[in-house]
């Protein structure tokens, strides 16, 4: 009901504005857009809170440079007001006190800068704060509440997101990514702004058709570049070239938030009510498609547990296989620092290998202050995760540490510095805070050619596309850790019921 009033008011304002426009002659006033963000995908299983600290923050004409969407807007001769821009690897659930600071510079900025034409959020989707039932919600409409009913509000989401019906219905524009593993985020963003400056210009006030789908997997059953999600996502662009539509997203969700929300979802954008129907229409179309062939949302590589896919690793007959430790996959927040991988390694007597990585600044600062060539006797990971990890006990020889020239005095709360250790041809890369080793790059860094090596070993569920463009073989060991793959066991409370595959006899229809 309110949307409807609020898309009501709107177009009186808009007619109102258009009639003053025709009688005073044409005006060259620019879009006015503010530009604000909060992006964070929270794991509510892990017991530790991210906090200011823990975020990238750019603030003002800084959170402008280098960004492809702001660059889009200023060949656009758009006024943009910038004002925070706030970005967190995932992990644990944020700390109030600091998304209340990151949400008051936003509604802070809204102030100062008077009356605006629209507000564009970069977001994530999966944002869950300490306290809050739904802080996405809760900074929507506080931003709503001071835009004003004829501001436009638009966002750009990953499709890991989880999105409540009272959340999207403050939006008036949104768009999410369309490819995961994640390849298209600034062409995400871009289109974002892009669709919402054509909304200011020809003076629409769109609205969002959403359908939340009872259907809870963990991304790496949700790969868009193969079937059942393949011909899915390719019918977006589709979607949005049909008359009176302008975007459609599928979102695969997060499922280690573990919020009512949580699951799959759809929405379809269209230019106003007169196209409500038809939006509403596709949206429950491609519902009901991805509820049809829920059975076929599987893994698109081999699972096994560590032990089994050691085993296979090392009978393959590939000169390498990869082998991602997906219960401390820090891209879905766990911790990064559960060593069990590297023990079982060592059980098995490997003697040539990579682990990639286990976050330990303690062991990393040994490193550097003994060298390069020198002999250590560390105390590896086991610190952020305590449930399903513990410390290892290890000795080796420094392989690589940060040339001293490239540290700062004092390691600054997001510098990476890591260090390698061969504990007889396991390489073990140490890193003194939580990073992913997501392409070739990340291990040339240290000094490494991964494809050297027989296994190697990543923090992830399924690989960022630039380590799957090269790897000869893939196994996903289903380790324990805060990014479990078997959700079907994880401790829900939160979760609506009965979704899927929790409740895998229930029936549904859009």
């Amino acid at each position: 009901m309110y949307s409807f009033l609020r898309s009501a008011l709107h177009a009186a304002l808009t007619a109102l504005l258009l009639l003053t426009a025709g009688c005073a002659g044409e005006t060259d006033d620019p879009v006015r857009m503010l530009t604000g963000g909060i992006r964070h995908e929270s794991n509510t299983f892990i017991p530790i809170h991210t906090t200011e600290a823990d975020f990238t923050i750019r603030r003002g004409v800084d959170a402008l440079e280098d960004q492809p969407w702001a660059v889009y807007l200023q060949e656009e001769d758009v006024d943009v007001v910038p004002t925070v821009h706030a970005y967190a690897s995932p992990f644990g659930v944020v700390a109030a006190e600091t998304y209340e600071r990151f949400k008051q510079e936003i509604l802070d900025g809204l102030r100062e800068a008077g009356t605006v034409d629209a507000v564009y959020l970069d977001m994530h989707g999966a944002l869950h704060v300490e306290g809050y039932d739904d802080a996405q919600l809760d900074l929507v409409r506080s931003v709503r509440e001071l835009a004003g009913p004829a501001a436009l509000i638009g966002a750009s989401f990953d499709l890991h997101g989880n999105l409540s019906a009272s959340f999207v219905d403050e939006l008036d524009m949104m768009t999410a990514y369309r490819t995961a593993p994640h390849v298209d985020g600034d062409e995400t963003r871009v289109r974002a702004v892009r669709r919402l400056l054509e909304a200011v210009r020809e003076g629409l006030r769109p609205v969002i058709a959403h359908v939340n789908v009872p259907i809870l997997i963990p991304g790496e059953k949700g790969i868009t570049s193969v079937e059942p999600l393949k011909s899915l996502y390719e019918q977006l662009p589709e979607i949005e070239g049909r008359e009176g539509l302008v975007d459609a997203s599928i979102f695969v969700g997060m499922p280690w938030t573990d919020v009512h929300r949580a699951g799959m979802s759809v929405q379809v954008v269209a230019e106003g009510e007169r196209y409500r129907g038809a939006a509403e229409e596709e949206a429950r179309r491609l519902a009901e498609a991805l509820w049809d062939r829920r059975h076929e949302l599987k893994f698109d590589v081999p699972t096994a547990g560590i032990d089994e896919a050691i085993r296979i690793a090392l009978n393959a007959p590939e000169s390498t296989v990869f082998i991602t430790d997906s219960g401390d996959n820090t891209t879905a927040g766990a911790a990064g620092d559960n060593p069990l991988v590297v023990e079982r390694l060592l059980a098995h007597g490997v003697d040539d290998a990579v682990v990639a990585g286990v976050v330990d600044p303690q062991a990393v600062q040994q490193c550097e202050e003994a060298g390069v060539g020198a002999s250590v006797n560390l105390v590896v990971g086991g610190r952020l995760d305590t449930v399903f990890g513990e410390p290892l006990e290890v000795t080796g020889t420094v392989r690589y540490v940060t040339p001293p020239d490239a540290r700062s005095g004092e390691p600054g709360p997001l510098e990476v510095r890591p260090a390698v250790v061969d504990l007889g041809g396991v390489l073990l890369v140490l890193l003194n805070r939580r990073r992913s080793f997501t392409s070739p790059a990340d291990f040339e860094a240290v000094n490494i050619n991964p494809l050297d090596h027989k296994i190697v070993v990543v923090k992830l569920g399924y690989l960022f596309q630039g380590l799957r463009d090269i790897a000869p073989r893939t196994i996903m060991a289903l380790t324990p850790g805060f990014a479990y793959q078997v959700v079907e066991n994880l401790p829900y409370e939160q979760v609506r019921r009965p979704i899927y595959p929790l409740d895998p006899d229930m029936t549904w229809a859009p």
